[in-house]
């Protein structure tokens, strides 16, 4: 075993990167746990387009997996990917079923995306786009998706409720799951506070066995037989999604699987120190999976598949190599066989007709966003050419429930603010070309 230990060591560069094989099997294990919804949300909303439930989840499972696996074998990042929520929905409600277009026809879009994405990271413009976002819009990022994050949980764990006059308000503090998710958080927080190892994965151990009586966790079961992939799979049709009037599909889907992937690399990479000098090393490595992902994916039978901003909970527990990766990946592949225990972890719990909370992970994603936020101090306040563009794109994420949409208002308002001021010669000019991107993406929207 100490050998084993040792290899792992070398490969991955553990002891380089100030972690241990422990602290990287315990951050992939929180990145799963946080991030296993998807293999239950994926089928459950791809299944509105016609598509076979089962054999979505079989897909998602594998997809995620080899993302992962890129990501961590090659990259060796502790960065997990997975379909993406989101472009899921519009998949399924915009294209399939608002359009009339076949699933066949859209996996075969996602495809295409997929292609276009390798092709743009085998020429390094993703890598180019990464590295010449200024650092005031980079920590915006990281703390963006840090709200966004933090947002998320406070809805699914219904402290943060929908109204049809102010969008939002805050949810019944009676109910059951808004208690749990209150104590969730305490609990965690409490942990981090005394620094014990492993706060994270202890205190939703905690929340599960306390879960389990009060009927916020179900038991499933433990083993299942794996669903057949045969409905899904190779059913994609390319030469329909070729057609000129659905090529903009395709870029829809490759738009913002660029810009999310590159949002979370960047944030995650603030929060876990990878950044050196503003850049992120290994950077065309760790664009590859979600390019390769997505078009094994699409063959599989899923739809695009992303870096997970959830990847935050494991670099929180401590993750900082590849190796959380693999073992994230690993997780997935056996969820095929587990999928019950991970429903019962990842699973929602539904108080109502229509309405799914998930008060067991609610509250790490409450605690990671709070871990990413810390960086807003990180920003010049003081130069509004720097600091309000960092604003937009931090409290737009959470505002417009989109990583890419949020950094389309920064990213928009950074360029012209720098021009009106005299200082154009400080803007890259591949920022110009992502302006003109998001400009030409919402103009067809």
């Amino acid at each position: 075993m100490p050998d084993f230990q040792n290899t792992l060591d070398r490969f991955f560069s553990i002891s380089e990167n100030q972690s241990t094989v422990g602290t990287e099997v315990r951050a992939g294990l929180v990145t799963f746990l946080t991030a296993s919804y998807i293999i239950f949300v994926q089928p459950a909303v791809m299944a509105q387009a016609g598509m076979d439930f089962g054999a979505v989840m079989t897909a998602t499972c594998i997809a995620s997996a080899i993302g992962c696996l890129i990501m961590g074998l090659w990259a060796n990042y502790p960065i997990a990917l997975a379909p993406g929520m989101g472009i899921n929905f519009y998949f399924t409600f915009t294209v399939v079923l608002g359009q009339g277009i076949s699933w066949q026809v859209a996996l075969g879009a996602v495809f295409l995306s997929g292609i276009g994405l390798i092709l743009l990271t085998l020429l390094r413009f993703r890598e180019v786009i990464i590295n010449s976002i200024p650092e005031d819009l980079k920590i915006g990022i990281a703390v963006g998706i840090g709200l966004f994050i933090a947002f998320i949980g406070l809805v699914q764990g219904g402290l943060v409720t929908d109204h049809p006059g102010t969008l939002v308000q805050l949810g019944s503090l009676k109910s059951l799951p808004a208690l749990f998710t209150i104590g969730g958080v305490i609990l965690i927080a409490t942990l981090l506070q005394r620094k014990i190892k492993g706060a994270i994965l202890i205190g939703m151990a905690v929340m599960a066995g306390l879960g389990l009586p009060l009927g916020l966790v179900q038991y499933q079961g433990l083993v299942s037989v794996p669903p057949s992939l045969g409905p899904t799979w190779m059913q994609l049709d390319i030469l329909g999604a070729l057609d000129l009037g659905l090529l903009t599909i395709a870029g829809v889907f490759l738009f913002v699987d660029l810009f999310n992937t590159a949002g979370t690399l960047v944030g995650v990479g603030h929060q876990g120190g990878f950044l050196k000098d503003g850049k992120l090393p290994r950077a065309r490595k760790a664009l590859m999976p979600d390019s390769v992902g997505t078009t094994a994916g699409a063959m599989l039978g899923t739809s695009t598949v992303t870096c997970y901003i959830e990847s935050a909970a494991g670099v929180a527990e401590g993750g900082r190599t590849g190796l959380a990766s693999v073992v994230t990946a690993l997780l997935f592949l056996l969820a095929l066989l587990f999928s019950p225990l991970a429903r019962m972890i990842g699973g929602g719990y539904s108080p109502t007709e229509g309405v799914t909370l998930y008060p067991l992970t609610a509250p790490v994603l409450i605690i990671v966003g709070s871990m990413m936020a810390a960086n807003v101090a990180r920003i010049h306040w003081g130069q509004w050419d720097e600091s309000l563009p960092a604003f937009l794109i931090l409290i737009g994420m959470p505002l417009t429930y989109s990583i890419a949409d949020g950094m389309a208002l920064g990213f928009i308002a950074y360029p012209i603010i720098k021009l009106l001021c005299g200082k154009v010669r400080e803007v890259h000019w591949c920022m110009w070309v992502i302006v003109l991107l998001f400009v030409a993406r919402h103009l067809t929207l």
